[in-house]
């Protein structure tokens, strides 16, 4: 079928208006890459747009020689895997519980979940209950605190409701299968959409989290990536604040802190995100799926 000229400019227009949109999403990130090679200077002076300008390692190799990145690296992956397990373990039961029409109470329980999920007791009252509880600077603190999200309970919830028929599990019901056995058997294979795409949620947001542990841990030993990223930006920044009383050795201590952590803020991010960007395409097709939870059927 021939286009006509006002189709063919249509098709241009969109074209050219999807390009755009892809280069604005991609360039930050591949900004913050070329970023994490150059000279710091270049970077805060504006040199850098394209390709790296004044090539080093530095940054890379100060990391290396760190230990404190590296102990933060290993608590944010233990934290992340623990913790998204942990979540796993809360949230699917939960939402598989809810989607059943005859949970005893089940309006009231929706509503206590409903009413969680937009009001809390605040900062001060969270922390005293942390504190009565003992999770205060413990390996644990951070895998048994956010251990559930109202948000992704509702939606895995809806998955059950609309994703798997009923019949399948009354057809499991008549063959003498009780709740676990229908629930372990039936509704957790059937489920690998919502449970990856659950995975990554709470998994990113395990790997983001910094406030959580700035508030409840304040032993080094046990400090995320996020949180060794935020101290040592803000050491360097308060370093080189009073250059009044230092000696000259010490403000060249002083300047070269601050150069490295301007050069480090690029690496930091361009390593802390790796991870999650090579867990993405091993869950992709199981995500574009699982967010297709509450679409209209035909």
């Amino acid at each position: 079928m021939k286009q006509s000229l006002s189709d063919k400019c249509f098709d241009v227009f969109v074209r050219v208006f999807a390009i755009f949109i892809t280069i604005t999403a991609l360039y930050p990130m591949y900004f913050i890459l070329i970023a994490s090679f150059s000279e710091p200077y270049a970077v805060a002076s504006g040199k850098v747009f394209l390709f790296p300008h004044g090539f080093t390692l530095d940054a890379y190799k100060y990391m290396l020689r760190n230990s404190s990145i590296w102990r933060g690296y290993f608590n944010s992956i233990y934290v992340t895997f623990l913790g998204t397990l942990y979540n796993l373990m809360l949230c699917i039961p939960a939402a598989y519980s809810l989607s059943k029409n005859k949970l005893f109470a089940k309006k009231s329980v929706t509503w206590f979940f409903l009413i969680i999920m937009y009001f809390s007791g605040g900062m001060i009252p969270g922390y005293l209950l942390v504190k009565s509880l003992n999770l205060l600077n413990k390996p644990y603190t951070m895998i048994f605190l956010n251990g559930i999200s109202v948000y992704n309970m509702i939606v895995t919830r809806s998955f059950f409701q609309n994703s798997i028929p009923e019949e399948i599990f009354e057809a499991a019901y008549i063959d003498g299968s009780g709740e676990m056995g229908v629930f372990f058997k039936i509704a957790l294979p059937l489920s690998k959409p919502i449970i990856a795409v659950m995975a990554l949620f709470f998994a990113l947001s395990r790997w983001n989290d910094y406030f959580t542990a700035m508030i409840h841990l304040s032993n080094s030993k046990y400090f995320t990536l996020q949180l060794v990223l935020r101290n040592i930006l803000i050491t360097a920044s308060e370093a080189i604040l009073d250059t009044s009383h230092m000696s000259p050795d010490e403000f060249e201590a002083a300047k070269y802190t601050a150069y490295m952590a301007e050069a480090m803020k690029y690496a930091l991010i361009v390593i802390s995100s790796a991870p999650l960007l090579v867990a993405y395409p091993l869950v992709q097709k199981h995500f574009v799926k699982g967010v297709m939870i509450g679409t209209v059927k035909g």
